[in-house]
């Protein structure tokens, strides 16, 4: 094969890969096994020594308040957020 027909095809590989991965599966999303990730280790240090029912926040990775509800969540207490906020 000529090397321009050889960079063509490369080319026309890159974008196929390129078309099908923007089109596919949400994958910055989901974890491994297709699930979405848990609560943030901060959800449940927010609820550390409280009860289920109990009102708690901690500070976000981008500086924003989260409060909401501590929550059973198997053997651990975990906050659910507020909804209350503009929806995403």
């Amino acid at each position: 094969m000529k090397v321009s027909v050889r960079i063509s095809m490369a080319l026309i590989l890159l974008a196929a890969f390129s078309f099908t991965n923007a089109f596919g599966e949400d994958v910055p999303l989901r974890g491994r096994g297709g699930k979405r990730p848990g609560p943030p280790p901060e959800a449940y240090t927010a609820c550390e020594g409280r009860c289920a029912g109990d009102t708690a926040g901690f500070v976000g990775p981008r500086g924003e308040t989260i409060t909401g509800v501590c929550e059973q969540d198997g053997d651990r207490l975990v906050l659910r957020p507020d909804r209350s906020g503009p929806p995403r």
